[in-house]
C-alpha cells in the first residue's frame, strides 16, 4: 500500500463566524471525511506566521494510503458529496480550488534535523548541526615535561 498526504487548506469566509468554523471542522467535517476508505489519520493546523491578509489560514492534513488514487478520490468526493445531502456541509468554509495540488505521494526518505531542545549552539548554515549540539568528549590537557 503506497502511503499519501492530502493537504485541504482553508480560511473561514465570516471572521465572526470562526469559532462556529473551527467547531465544524473538528467535530463535523474531519470526522465525516475520515469514513473514506484509504483514510487513516487526520489532524488541523492553524498558521503560526500571523501575516496581513493571510490566506489559507487552517490547514487539515490527512495521511491516506491506496493502491489506486484515482479510486480513492472517486469515494472522496463521494463520501464529499454525502455530506452536502445530508445537511452536513458548511457554508463557512472557503478552499483551493480543484486546480491545486491537494495529494502527495513521498518521494525523499524522512530527514531528521536538530531538535530545538537540542539547539544550544546554532550557526546558520552549519551543515553539521547534530554534531555541533552533541556533547563533545573534553579536550585532553597537555601534560607538561618535567624539568631536570
Amino acid at each position: 500500500m503506497t502511503k499519501y498526504l492530502l493537504f485541504a487548506f482553508s480560511d473561514c469566509k465570516d471572521p465572526a463566524k470562526e469559532k462556529e468554523f473551527n467547531d465544524w471542522y473538528d467535530n463535523m467535517h474531519m470526522p465525516d471525511m475520515l469514513n473514506t476508505p484509504g483514510l487513516v489519520k487526520a489532524s488541523r493546523w492553524m498558521s503560526a506566521d500571523k501575516k496581513e491578509n493571510e490566506v489559507r489560514k487552517y490547514l487539515a492534513m490527512y495521511e491516506l494510503e491506496t493502491d489506486d488514487v484515482e479510486e480513492f478520490n472517486k469515494l472522496m468526493r463521494e463520501q464529499g458529496m454525502w455530506t452536502f445531502k445530508q445537511g452536513r456541509f458548511s457554508d463557512i468554509p472557503k478552499f483551493d480550488p480543484d486546480n491545486v495540488p491537494r495529494i502527495y505521494v513521498q518521494i525523499t526518505k524522512e530527514k531528521k534535523g536538530t531538535p530545538w531542545s537540542a539547539a544550544k549552539t546554532f550557526k546558520p548554515g552549519n551543515k553539521e548541526s547534530k554534531a555541533a549540539t552533541a556533547k563533545k568528549p573534553a579536550a585532553k590537557k597537555p601534560v607538561a615535561k618535567k624539568k631536570k
